[in-house]
């Protein structure tokens, strides 16, 4: 799906996850950004750090698709377990999901954690690749609260809400203060300042 704005360089958001998409197109429609949504699949890379694997991600997107791309990386990282998921966040959602984390806190009261993002944008008129990151604190809650969002979402009760789990609020309401808003308010200011070089992507 495209985004016919007029705002900084043309650019395409390589996701597979449509949750992350609609969240990026509330964001970037604010700053009336030109840019479209590519669902491609990039390679598992095994890294500890988001940074890396955005970064690894977005070059291996750029090679595919030869057009300006950003790509984002984010983690679950609970204190009580060490920072676990973390940036293996979507393989453990996938193999023991949210019971599987909440099965694992049964008997913690530490119940600290914290969403990190990382986007990576690459493109040749802007190199190297450049990095945005956000992040935001909270607790892991007793048990899932809500049907909205993605992931780990209807466990995380982000410190600066009203007491709702991210899987309670609208697409809105959590992109007032969540790591992806965060990260992806410091890319769209950026990105906002060039100006499109005729013809698109070379």
């Amino acid at each position: 799906m495209s985004r016919n704005g007029d705002g900084g360089l043309r650019f395409v958001v390589v996701t597979t996850n449509k949750g992350k998409a609609e969240e990026f197109r509330e964001i970037f429609r604010r700053y009336n950004l030109k840019f479209r949504i590519e669902p491609l699949d990039t390679p598992e890379i095994q890294s500890m750090d988001l940074k890396e694997i955005a970064k690894r991600s977005a070059l291996y997107a750029y090679n595919m698709l030869q057009e300006p791309v950003m790509v984002e990386d984010a983690g679950l990282f609970i204190d009580a377990l060490g920072g676990f998921p973390g940036p293996f966040s979507s393989y453990v959602f996938k193999t023991i999901g949210i019971n599987g984390i909440l099965k694992l806190m049964e008997d913690i009261n530490d119940r600290r954690a914290r969403f990190r993002s990382a986007i990576a944008f690459y493109s040749p008129l802007t190199e190297p690749v450049r990095i945005f990151t956000g992040e935001v604190s909270g607790w892991i809650a007793k048990e899932p609260r809500g049907a909205k969002g993605f992931g780990f979402d209807p466990i995380f009760v982000p410190a600066e809400g009203d007491g709702r789990t991210f899987g309670e609020m609208d697409v809105e309401e959590k992109n007032e203060f969540s790591h992806r808003a965060r990260s992806a308010e410091k890319f769209a200011k950026w990105i906002s300042k060039f100006k499109e070089v005729p013809p698109p992507y070379r």
